[in-house]
């Protein structure tokens, strides 16, 4: 005779239909209530993230390209446009770093890149900043993003 799970249960252990949906039911309500609670970002590319950490980093990269675009005088070739998305990148992904203190890990999450990526990306604008130029730019930057967010811990700086 083959063997089926219904078969070898007793009766009375089977459950009943009703209480299989409310069981289901009850998981499924504390699954959404979970997710409502911790509210996060799902991205095709890392796992989830704090809102707060990836909408920081977004409006991070936004401030930093308009502050570039700002700061241009001529129209990108189409190499020069891609080495200054670079450039906005590794520059947003700093002052996420520094002034925003963000880790180096959700950073790369909210950047699609990893962690080694983000501290590459500190290392080499912070050998830019030795131009006075560049290092007038990024100060200028990390205000803009210090107002907008405030300091980190919830205080100004003084």
């Amino acid at each position: 005779m083959p063997f089926s799970k219904a078969s070898h249960l007793p009766s009375s252990r089977k459950p009943s239909p009703p209480a299989i949906v409310q069981r289901t039911l009850q998981t499924r309500s504390a699954d959404v209530a979970a997710a409502h609670a911790t509210a996060s970002v799902a991205e095709p590319w890392g796992p989830v993230l704090p809102v707060a950490a990836h909408l920081r980093c977004r409006v991070v990269r936004q401030v930093t390209a308009e502050m570039v675009m700002l700061v241009g005088e001529r129209v990108p070739l189409r190499r020069d446009r891609r080495r200054t998305s670079c450039h906005v990148r590794q520059i947003s992904m700093y002052v996420c770093h520094v002034v925003l203190q963000i880790s180096l890990t959700d950073i790369g999450h909210s950047f699609g890149r990893d962690r080694t990526t983000v501290s590459h990306a500190c290392n080499v604008v912070e050998d830019r900043r030795d131009d006075p130029a560049f290092d007038d730019f990024v100060a200028s930057l990390e205000r803009v993003v210090t107002s907008v967010f405030g300091a980190p811990g919830g205080r100004e700086h003084e």
